[in-house]
């Protein structure tokens, strides 16, 4: 996926720094198993009309695998957006031992 800014868990601060905006493009049943606390959800099929929503701020867009998201990083930096794909999604998130939280009542889980 060449030309979209890329970035794999290795190098993504743990704990998050202050600014950077987190967006999963997920669909809502992936989203309420687990996500990354305090990210935004806006699932990639809604994103033209609520590009609006999206911080204007350094952007980590993540999904399940980073295949949607890369996508989804790919447009925002047409749009001039400063958007980077997290490369292994919330998969590779969750196999480094960061945090996922649940809307389910039941423990997080990304699938």
């Amino acid at each position: 996926m060449t030309g979209i800014p890329t970035v794999s868990i290795d190098g993504v601060p743990d704990p998050l720094p202050e600014g950077l905006a987190v967006l999963d493009v997920r669909e809502p049943v992936e989203w309420a198993h687990g996500h990354i606390e305090g990210s935004q959800h806006i699932p990639m099929n809604e994103l033209p009309e609520r590009l609006g929503e999206v911080p204007n701020a350094q952007v980590l867009v993540v999904c399940k695998v980073g295949g949607r998201s890369a996508q989804v990083t790919g447009w925002l930096v047409q749009q001039g957006r400063d958007a980077v794909n997290l490369d292994g999604g919330l998969l590779d998130w969750q196999a480094a031992g960061r945090d996922l939280v649940s809307e389910t009542g039941q423990p997080p889980l990304v699938f």
